[in-house]
């Protein structure tokens, strides 16, 4: 009575795994938005970025249960020559890159049947081979997880199924945003009497990516509530991972002397989540003592650690340190760390190092040319402008105007605008405040003043007078400073008469008397 049950189980699991499959649901929206968001300056991004940047954290969950999901698995195989195993694991590989090459919509039952993927399971009945499959097609979730579902139909007493085999495919199911599917895939296992610490991981690990925080942890407190499975370092790990994204900092220290009470010990991953999590919440003194800790214990710094710490003194604007780090690290951030040099540029472009300029063009060489950012380009912008490096400047704003990007903020453009005076560039001032204004920028009254000025110190009165009218037309109407610009055009040039008139017309509006035009 108990096997029917059970088998009734099994065939109600895998009925709703296959609707799964046939008809993929989209992402759900997240139940606690990825907390590096509110931190992007466009943010946007992207992200993208946001959990994009936060993905490229060694703490990667889905990538410490790969890793130990391939160490169990080889541990308990029956392959036990190197040579033996180089060549199954050669027959997965041709087998995935076949798979790899399927257009979507195929059907790939027929390409496994050929290629006698059925034998090669055989050849390794604890689920090595179908693991390494699934390891090898992850770039592809949807893929990997039909391969899974025609693993399924070839069960029987020679090539059971393992648990390693359902962490995966759970694992898998978060990829593909298909959270429904991951719990359905754990439950199967639980009904088949699979269900491991592995499993638990996998599920927490497939929520934690879908931004489904409380339900991760609600997988964790069913784990411990579970007296057949035990919470392991790769299980904490998560949970570390889960607190730092949404910058619980106080619950992954709570987790941290957790780990210390029941003698696990840290691993990389464990320093590395912590780090990161320091890293997202901007508590640099915290990072900085778990490095130093880290460095003075068993478990040293990896790449990916200095990759973190690289960031953290970029974003504090720890010049001198955050180059230190960057010569370690040189080949690794030029090569495919665009998030960290795009960090690297804006503490540069925020400081007031002697040679930001060419620090700065030094890491734009290594920035390919689809991962423009409005924000970094605003920040350029000022940086050039503050540096009186005109040309350079206006190639920074012409790209602003060609990709709508809009400048808000009344600092930047007052950079601007002193950049075109200390060169004198009346005419270049011109024809950009006609850009921004047609484009939406930030325009502030500064602008026009400073054209009157330059104006009046060329001796072209009526261009100046001309920017009266422009000012009207943006509803920017003549303030003291105004006149006194105009008084002291007049004035300097021996045009007392018309200076007089503006006296005149200042005294009409209340707006007092030049110093100089003050009887002694």
């Amino acid at each position: 009575m108990r096997a029917a049950a059970k088998a009734s189980a099994v065939a109600k699991a895998r009925h709703l795994l296959h609707r799964r499959l046939s008809s993929h649901k989209p992402p759900r929206l997240p139940l606690v938005s990825s907390p590096s968001l509110s931190k992007t300056l466009t943010h946007s991004p992207s992200s993208s970025s946001c959990a994009a940047t936060l993905r490229r954290f060694s703490s990667d969950g889905i990538s410490d249960l790969r890793d130990g999901v391939l160490l169990l698995s080889e541990k308990t195989s029956s392959i036990h020559i190197d040579g033996e195993r180089e060549e199954l694991r050669a027959a997965v590989s041709a087998l995935a890159d076949e798979l790899l090459a399927v257009p979507d919509n195929q059907e790939i039952a027929g390409v496994l049947d050929s290629r006698s993927a059925d034998a090669l399971l055989r050849r390794s009945p604890n689920g090595f081979a179908s693991i390494e499959l699934l390891s090898r097609l992850k770039s592809r979730p949807l893929l990997a997880l039909e391969v899974f579902n025609w693993r399924r139909k070839q069960v029987d007493a020679e090539i059971p199924m393992v648990p390693e085999e359902y962490a995966k495919a759970i694992a898998l199911a978060g990829r593909a945003k298909n959270v429904d599917l991951a719990a359905d895939l754990f439950s199967e296992a639980g009904a088949v009497g699979l269900l491991e610490t592995s499993l638990y991981n996998a599920l927490m690990t497939a929520y934690m990516y879908n931004g489904l925080i409380k339900k991760a942890v609600s997988i964790f407190e069913d784990l411990k509530g579970d007296h057949r499975c035990t919470p392991t370092i790769v299980t904490y790990n998560i949970l570390l991972s889960i607190y730092g994204r949404s910058m619980l900092v106080d619950h992954m220290e709570a987790v941290l002397r957790t780990i210390d009470e029941a003698k696990l010990s840290r691993t990389l991953n464990t320093y590395n989540t912590v780090i990161a999590a320091y890293v997202t919440a901007w508590m640099w003194d915290q990072m900085e003592s778990t490095f130093h800790a880290m460095d003075e214990g068993p478990i040293k710094p990896d790449v990916n650690t200095l990759l973190l710490m690289l960031r953290g003194y970029a974003h504090s604007c720890n010049l001198e340190k955050m180059e230190r780090t960057y010569v370690l690290v040189k080949d690794q951030v030029n090569d495919r760390q665009v998030p960290v040099i795009r960090a690297m540029i804006c503490a540069y472009c925020k400081s007031s190092h002697p040679e930001r300029v060419q620090k700065i063009e030094a890491l734009m060489k290594f920035m390919p040319e689809d991962e423009y950012r409005p924000w970094l380009n605003v920040l350029l912008i000022r940086v050039y402008a503050q540096e009186g490096l005109v040309e350079a400047m206006e190639r920074f704003i012409s790209e602003a105007f060609c990709r709508n990007t809009m400048v808000t903020t009344s600092g930047v453009m007052r950079s601007i605008i002193s950049s075109y005076f200390q060169c004198n560039a009346v005419d270049r001032l011109a024809g950009f405040v006609k850009q921004a204004e047609y484009a939406g920028w930030r325009i502030c009254r500064s602008l026009y003043h400073c054209k009157m000025v330059m104006y009046g110190k060329q001796n072209r009165l009526k261009e100046m007078h001309e920017v009266l009218d422009e000012m009207e037309n943006c509803r920017y109407f003549p303030t003291k400073k105004t006149f006194l610009i105009m008084y002291k055009a007049y004035f300097t040039i021996g045009r007392r008469l018309e200076a007089q008139t503006v006296i005149g017309m200042m005294w009409k509006l209340g707006l007092g008397y030049p110093v100089d035009a003050l009887p002694s």
